[in-house]
């Protein structure tokens, strides 16, 4: 049973940064791709970023291209989101979720497991 438990979740100041954890275990992800979403108040979930968990392969949302970094740790079984230069419309739950397929996709549906999600608040 795949179990995703995100971390690093909190308030910050605009211009700050954060680093969110997902730290993934029941199977063997090499063949997975791993992803970050977040969901506003009133909001549909939207994609953030995705890694490939065998190639490396990143791929982001325009919106925090250049802010956002996600990155994958083998030997934890982590995947990690540096999230820099923080804005207010960045608040919302994000979540880390994991999909059992080499290639990214963007929608919500691609993805078969999902963590609980953690809070991040940028105020102005």
């Amino acid at each position: 049973q795949v179990q995703l438990v995100e971390s690093g979740g909190g308030l910050v100041q605009a211009g700050g940064s954060l680093r969110l954890s997902c730290a993934a275990s029941g199977r063997t992800f090499n063949s997975y791709t791993m992803g970050w979403f977040r969901q506003a108040p009133g909001k549909e979930r939207a994609f953030v970023a995705a890694i490939s968990w065998s190639s490396g392969n990143t791929y982001y949302a325009d919106s925090v291209k250049g802010r956002f970094t996600i990155s994958r740790d083998n030997a934890k079984n982590t995947v990690y989101l540096q999230m820099n230069s923080l804005k207010p419309e960045d608040t919302a739950v994000y979540y880390c979720a994991a999909r059992p397929a080499p290639s990214t996709v963007v929608a919500a549906g691609g993805y078969d497991y999902w963590g609980q999600g953690t809070q991040v608040t940028v105020s102005s």
